[in-house]
């Protein structure tokens, strides 16, 4: 595989891995542009409605067409949080052309189809139709509104929204459930129209094509896009926690508590020096099915339903999950903290140790097995400016010594802890 970058123009940037391995190419255009709360609405609204049809294709049954036209292409749209950063991002996902049965170029048209979604949509009286936008701005109201019905999920997204109070990262990538719903035609025009002259843009291509043909296909159909903007700001590392442990707790109906840590890395990110021994901390801490959590916590002595951790690379946070009995909260936290100290003691084998390196070797691979795994985590280095990746990442998880995990674990601190509750009664 043959990584290529180059750089259109100011904000703008090429990113291609040339590959046979694929039977797919894969195209993705994504504006990113910083995360807060007056432009979170607009910027997870507007790929929905671009989805909806363009000004050729005025309907989504009318655009799918033009996709399956393409020998069964895929056309998709969506928003990711990356860091401090909402990423809002066209995809089209076409047979590679060797694969076509008269020999025709694929990506070209598949290009000039994502190029007309994103800067030539159906519109109404000089801005989006009413009726999408309408109907989009419900749907998404009712997207943020069900984040309540997965509680695990809830959980973290509640812990989060306390632990990073007053930073950007706390924004809801969604938005916000009634702005959406109240959200006019011209209203979201005038972010889409920002949104175009003012983000970090970002070309992503998988495939078998030169590089330069792939340059031709994105400057003819997004040219209105190669031109100077700003970049979004760079995100927010906390290396230590704002103060004393804080606690926040809500109460729901529900018959099983949600007990969630957040941790803070140390400042280490995938960035970092330290970022491959942070992997590895993680996985043997909370990561896996072999990790302390789950062994010791979950099986051996049962305070939990479930206990896993996680990491936001970008954010450098690390996150505990678990699901508790209501009288359990309090046995269950000191588990989890125990288990944290005996890593940083350095009470773990070399079996284990190998492991967890295995573990997360083994995920990076598989990662690379998929285009848009590839495609999700070459955005992130490129927004975040990190050269380690692919293969020569996973040579540094496999030389993570014992010493190394221990001192990432001394340098994990707890900022906050997040209770949900039953209701009195």
């Amino acid at each position: 595989m043959q990584q290529h970058w180059k750089r259109l123009a100011d904000g703008v940037e090429l990113a291609a891995a040339q590959t046979d391995k694929f039977k797919t190419g894969l195209l993705s255009v994504t504006l990113t542009i910083p995360l807060s709360a007056g432009t979170a609405t607009g910027g997870a609204l507007i790929p929905e409605v671009l989805y909806r049809g363009s000004r050729r294709h005025p309907d989504m049954e009318k655009l799918s067409a033009a996709a399956d036209a393409l020998y069964g292409a895929s056309l998709s749209t969506g928003v990711r949080q990356r860091g401090e950063s909402q990423c809002v991002s066209i995809l089209c996902s076409f047979i590679d052309d060797r694969y076509a049965l008269d020999g025709s170029a694929v990506l070209e048209p598949a290009a000039e189809l994502m190029g007309e979604a994103l800067l030539d949509p159906a519109l109404e009286d000089g801005a989006f139709r009413r009726d999408y936008v309408e109907s989009e701005g419900g749907n998404l109201a009712d997207r943020i509104q069900a984040r309540m019905n997965d509680k695990r999920s809830w959980a973290i997204f509640r812990l989060i929204q306390e632990m990073c109070a007053g930073e950007a990262y706390a924004v809801d990538k969604l938005g916000d459930g009634a702005k959406a719903r109240s959200m006019t035609p011209e209203q979201l025009w005038a972010d889409y129209r920002s949104m175009l002259f003012q983000a970090k843009v970002t070309f992503y291509y998988g495939g078998g094509a030169q590089l330069e043909r792939v340059e031709d296909a994105v400057r003819r159909s997004f040219a209105p896009l190669l031109t100077g903007r700003t970049a979004p700001v760079d995100c927010l590392v906390a290396s230590e926690p704002k103060g004393p442990v804080r606690t926040a707790t809500d109460s729901m109906d529900v018959t099983q508590g949600k007990l969630a840590m957040g941790f803070r890395t140390g400042g280490i990110t995938m960035g970092s020096e330290g970022y491959p021994a942070l992997l590895v901390c993680n996985t043997l801490y909370g990561g896996s099915a072999n990790s302390k959590l789950f062994l010791n916590v979950r099986e051996k002595m049962s305070l939990c339903y479930y206990a896993s951790s996680m990491l936001d690379k970008i954010k450098g946070l690390m996150v505990v999950s678990s699901g508790v009995e209501f009288a359990q909260f309090d046995r269950a936290q000191e588990a989890i903290l125990a288990q944290l100290e005996a890593v940083r003691r350095g009470d773990f084998t070399a079996e284990e140790l190998t492991a967890a390196a295995r573990t997360v070797a083994n995920s990076l691979r598989g990662r690379l097995d998929s285009q848009g795994q590839l495609e999700d985590d070459k955005l992130t280095r490129l927004l975040f400016h990190t050269d380690l990746e692919g293969e020569e990442l996973i040579r540094a998880v496999e030389s993570v010594t014992a010493d190394q995990v221990v001192e990432t674990a001394q340098r994990l601190k707890l900022d906050t802890v997040y209770r949900l509750t039953g209701k009195e009664g």
